[in-house]
């Protein structure tokens, strides 16, 4: 097939999505297809040599308009390429297959609204938000995307986006294809782990009886960090470390755990272009997010035999069995149910089954499932074009 994706940063260092695209690209050229990548800015070094570059002008103005002008820059293209499917994974229109992966936008726009932890902060917020021109903007691209003929075929990666789907545009379960995400878990196979554990624990300064909770994330208020550190001075488990991965700017945090009395045993990393060791070195992941689509970390951790805690807020929530292989908290507000997570974490016993547990279900849901699962209904939309 030639398949043309579309999306406006492919650079794997900024996020899952940019590794998901990449990932896909490489097998689809191993495949032997023909792949078009429409994009402004993209990692060449990441992307298979085959692929074939279509480079979108990046504009400027307002950020409201971009995604109008980028999704309009790429019909251009389209409509002057020869490919049988295309699918866009972000704020375009008029592909064959859309593929939100990072969820509706008005569902994360609410959902934002609930890492407050006052509900007049939540009002106050909302009031603001609507304020905002790109709020509205991207709530009309929105519709423009899901609402309009010719109807795409829409691939999601969590039941909860599904109905999110029918919730806030009324469009039937059975128009909405549920993929799960999946990550490649030979990225985590290393023959020296331990080896690179020890090291990684020696360069934090940990106790070697250290129990360390791994936390990964570059929006630090939308994922949970600070519920995470207020449940975490509540626990009495002097041995329990936190270490904080992804974004730089961590000072607001720092000062609450200082605040707290839990300072010395919270390390602020900053960024980690590969993130692996940290993986290796850790215990378990603590991911109590407030929206995620279907976390590509939580994944990760699996594939790693981490156990992982993370919320109800979390599509990736649906691939686990609590307390199987990790727990599951309502709302990452709520102190002491989190704080009764990290408590059970602590359980020699428990983390141990719970990571044997952990690495058997990283590795049940493969890309390569993923994979077949998408080229099916590729391979559906492609007959229904040359039917019509």
């Amino acid at each position: 097939m030639k398949i043309a994706l579309c999306y406006e940063r492919v650079i794997p260092a900024r996020g899952g999505a940019e590794t998901y695209i990449c990932d896909l690209a490489q097998r689809l050229v191993r495949d032997g297809h023909t792949v078009h990548l429409l994009a402004a800015a993209w990692d060449e070094q990441a992307l298979p040599p085959a692929l074939h570059y279509h480079r979108v002008p990046a504009r400027g103005g307002p950020r409201f308009l971009r995604p109008w002008r980028f999704g309009h820059a790429c019909l251009d293209i389209l409509s002057r390429i020869d490919c049988d499917v295309s699918i866009g994974f972000d704020k375009t229109w008029g592909q064959d297959v859309l593929y939100p992966q990072g969820g509706l936008h008005v569902a994360c726009a609410e959902h934002n609204l609930l890492k407050y932890r006052q509900h007049s902060l939540r009002f106050l917020a909302c009031c603001l938000k609507r304020l905002d021109p790109a709020y509205w903007s991207y709530r009309f691209l929105e519709r423009r995307q899901y609402c309009v003929a010719p109807l795409p075929y829409i691939v999601v990666n969590s039941r909860m986006v599904q109905r999110h789907f029918e919730l806030y545009y009324g469009i039937s379960p059975e128009r909405v294809h549920v993929i799960p995400s999946a990550i490649d878990a030979r990225r985590f196979a290393a023959e020296d782990r331990f080896k690179r554990r020890y090291e990684e624990r020696q360069r934090w300064g940990v106790p070697a009886d250290a129990i360390v909770a791994l936390f990964v994330a570059m929006n630090y208020r939308l994922k949970g960090l600070e519920p995470l550190l207020r449940a975490f001075a509540g626990v009495q488990v002097p041995s329990l470390y936190v270490v904080v991965v992804g974004n730089p700017d961590y000072r607001r945090y720092q000062r609450l755990a200082c605040r707290w009395g839990i300072g010395e045993r919270v390390l602020f990393l900053g960024r980690r272009d590969d993130p692996r060791d940290c993986f290796f070195a850790a215990d378990f992941l603590v991911h109590p997010t407030f929206y995620d689509p279907c976390s590509l970390v939580v994944l990760e951790a699996l594939a790693c035999g981490l156990p992982v805690i993370t919320s109800r807020y979390n599509g990736a929530a649906e691939l686990l069995h609590p307390p199987v292989e990790g727990l599951v908290v309502n709302d990452p507000h709520d102190t002491p149910a989190l704080a009764r997570a990290l408590q059970q974490m602590c359980d020699h016993e428990y983390r141990r089954e719970a990571a044997a547990a952990a690495r058997t279900s990283g590795l049940a849901w493969r890309f390569e499932h993923h994979y077949q699962s998408l080229m099916a209904v590729l391979e559906k939309v492609r007959r229904s074009k040359s039917a019509a």
